[in-house]
């Protein structure tokens, strides 16, 4: 600090660096106001990213579950029609046995048959990769994850 008035205002002295130090924050012109409202406006961002990306997440589980109870309807409507199949084909070998229809018979017979086993199988084929986007809706990957101790204990009693 200065002792004596002239020394005051000379350089380096202790009014001046106070006085700086004291009005520095009244001059920054709003600059600390606007930072803190670009923080503010890049968290509401952060947060409405957030929630778009957890709705989009329970829509396509959504989607999915809903993808798997028709799955499920595809699969008993052709598992039915397989058996009917199966039962025609093997009333029409009965009936070429017995002298009542002829082999042209048979085979639209076994061709029916056939293909109503290829839909079963295309059935469960949808039905195994709607499962598999489930598990990708839901996050999918913890079958990569390491095991927990409750789990290796599990594991060696």
């Amino acid at each position: 600090m200065a002792l004596e008035a002239g020394q005051m205002f000379a350089n380096g002295a202790g009014f001046w660096g106070l006085a700086g130090s004291v009005t520095q924050p009244i001059f920054q012109g709003g600059i600390l106001k606007h930072r803190e409202q670009a923080a503010r406006a890049a968290f509401e961002q952060a947060a409405a990213q957030y929630r778009s990306t957890v709705l989009t997440a329970f829509q396509n589980i959504a989607d999915t579950l809903n993808a798997l109870e028709r799955d499920q309807n595809s699969l008993s409507a052709t598992e039915a029609a397989e058996v009917a199949a199966r039962k025609t084909l093997e009333l029409t070998k009965n009936q070429l046995m017995a002298g009542a229809a002829n082999w042209l018979a048979v085979l639209n017979a076994e061709q029916t048959f056939q293909q109503a086993r290829l839909n079963l199988v295309q059935a469960h084929a949808n039905r195994f990769a709607d499962t598999v986007a489930l598990f990708q809706s839901l996050g999918g990957g913890w079958w990569n994850s390491a095991p927990s101790d409750s789990v290796l204990a599990e594991k060696q009693n």
